[in-house]
């Protein structure tokens, strides 16, 4: 006698937790790297209006300048590159993974502590080269 396939995929879990889901470093990173991109996104679209604004005339040069000099506008050029920070790092890693290096879960999860290791350094050099 045959299972049917309603029998076989009865032992499969209904409703996964995913907050419960204890995911390895190396799935934080992919996910992050991700989310990175979209944000680059939208980040990018902000910095586009800034660079159209300033360069509509003098009253927009002003406008966007004083944007650029308010803490908002540090705080949001400051985001921008954490981002792309993230996303570098994580798109090296990516190549390098690509050419055969580092592909062993072991190399992954160094990989990923790399990631973590150089995003932190970025983000430290450009807090100190935007404020």
């Amino acid at each position: 006698m045959t299972k049917s396939v309603a029998t076989v995929n009865d032992k499969r879990p209904v409703n996964l937790d995913i907050g419960t889901i204890a995911l390895p470093i190396t799935a934080y990173t992919s996910i992050l790297h991700r989310v990175s991109g979209v944000f680059l996104v939208a980040g990018m679209a902000v910095l586009f209006w800034l660079l159209g604004t300033s360069l509509s005339g003098a009253e927009g040069f002003e406008q966007a300048k004083a944007c650029l000099d308010s803490f908002w506008g540090k705080l949001a050029v400051w985001a921008v590159l954490v981002g792309l920070s993230y996303h570098a790092a994580a798109g090296v890693k990516h190549l390098i993974m690509d050419a055969g290096i580092g592909e062993t879960m072991k190399g992954g999860e160094t990989g990923a502590k790399l990631v973590f290791a150089v995003t932190a350094v970025m983000v430290l050099l450009t807090g100190l080269w935007v404020w």
